[in-house]
């Protein structure tokens, strides 16, 4: 959740939502609300807020889980067409809002559903042992806390940070000035940060350094802006770029061994490579059924979310970010420089320097740097 402020600065509330906040304001100043209604302005930005929405789709997952459960080809049709539904649902019911935690509610909600049908129907066949439920749970915690911290924030800039940051380049030239003599390799660095260009937000009207965005959802300029995630309702940028990365890839773990124990619980005659695909006289009993399908789901939701791993582990080996690297795509000059980029550093030197993708502006690839936004 981001932090929104009031107008009136002593009475700042944290929320998501600037109708809340502006409804808050005109009842602090007794300002009656613009469409004249009877309704508390407070009351309908916080209904509006609480996404009633969502209770239908959370509802009719677990009920679709259960009828895909009931055959092989339901289950095949139901899950065929499970990510169209979703998609449909929320152009028909969220396509107005730029903000919203439809994706997230939904994420989390599976995660919690499948973590429940795993502590109540595969741990009482007996063929799971406890130290693999608390390497299961400890996945599951380690995955929310990650998430937690994702969550803070993506490094949102402000007419602060721009002031430190040109405070720091003044520094760094005062010190280039007094020291007499420089080794060549350290004058290149310190004459590629010298030369580092702000560029201005047209929307924010601040001063930005290099491959910041701006980000039309939030509404904010973001330091090294990599993508807007709709998942979690939140930027990815410098802040929170390490952590995102660990959630993706502490989930994904976690996913993977919680989907071979099931199998291994559902099939254990089966190899795990051939178990997804034919498990004979799974269909038998119903909860053995709907944890197959639900085996099934988390393959689905753990493949996507692995393809999301995947790129963002291709963009830090890469020095890019996602979205200069969409930017590049669209020319074919940028997609010739962005395939066959060859590092100032090497792949492994660029994961180690950069800090899961914090690397300089003067650390980045020369050829890639005609590529970077403005």
């Amino acid at each position: 959740m981001c932090c929104c402020e009031c107008d009136l600065d002593q009475y700042g509330c944290c929320c998501d939502c600037e109708d809340l906040d502006e409804a808050f304001t005109r009842w602090l100043r007794d300002r009656p609300s613009k469409g004249g209604s009877c309704q508390s302005p407070v009351l309908g930005a916080i209904i509006d807020r609480m996404e009633i929405s969502l209770i239908p789709a959370l509802l009719l997952l677990p009920l679709l889980l259960r009828v895909a459960a009931l055959h092989l080809l339901l289950g095949v049709t139901i899950l065929t067409a499970l990510p169209g539904m979703v998609l449909w649902y929320y152009y028909a019911t969220h396509r107005k809002k730029k903000r919203t935690l439809f994706f997230l509610t939904l994420s989390l909600y599976s995660l919690f559903y499948m973590y429940y049908l795993f502590i109540t129907e595969i741990l009482p066949r007996g063929n799971v042992s406890q130290l693999q439920v608390c390497a299961v749970t400890t996945g599951v915690i380690l995955t929310l806390v990650s998430l937690i911290q994702t969550k803070r924030g993506p490094g949102f800039m402000t007419p602060c940070l721009h002031v430190a940051h040109s405070h720091s380049q003044e520094a760094e030239k005062d010190s280039t000035h007094l020291n007499g003599c420089i080794q060549s390799a350290a004058a290149t660095g310190i004459k590629n940060a010298l030369t580092t260009k702000l560029s201005s937000c047209p929307v924010c009207k601040i001063m930005r350094p290099p491959r910041a965005g701006h980000c039309r959802t939030c509404g904010s300029c973001v330091q090294r802006l990599d993508h807007h995630c709709v998942w979690i309702n939140s930027c990815v940028g410098q802040a929170n770029h390490r952590s995102f990365l660990l959630s993706l890839s502490v989930f994904v773990v976690t996913s993977l061994y919680g989907i071979s124990l099931v199998l291994s619980s559902l099939c254990p005659r089966q190899y795990l490579m051939t178990a997804l695909l034919y498990c004979p006289g799974v269909y038998t009993q119903s909860s053995s059924a709907l944890c197959f399908t639900c085996a099934w789901y988390s393959s689905i939701v753990t493949g996507g979310l692995f393809y999301m791993w995947l790129l963002q582990v291709v963009n830090i080996s890469l020095n890019v970010t996602e979205r200069e690297a969409q930017l590049a795509l669209r020319t074919k000059t940028g997609q010739r420089r962005l395939g066959g980029a060859r590092h100032l550093h090497g792949t492994v030197l660029t994961w180690l320097l950069s800090e899961l993708g914090r690397v300089p502006h003067h650390g980045r690839r020369p050829g890639l740097s005609s590529l970077q936004p403005h």
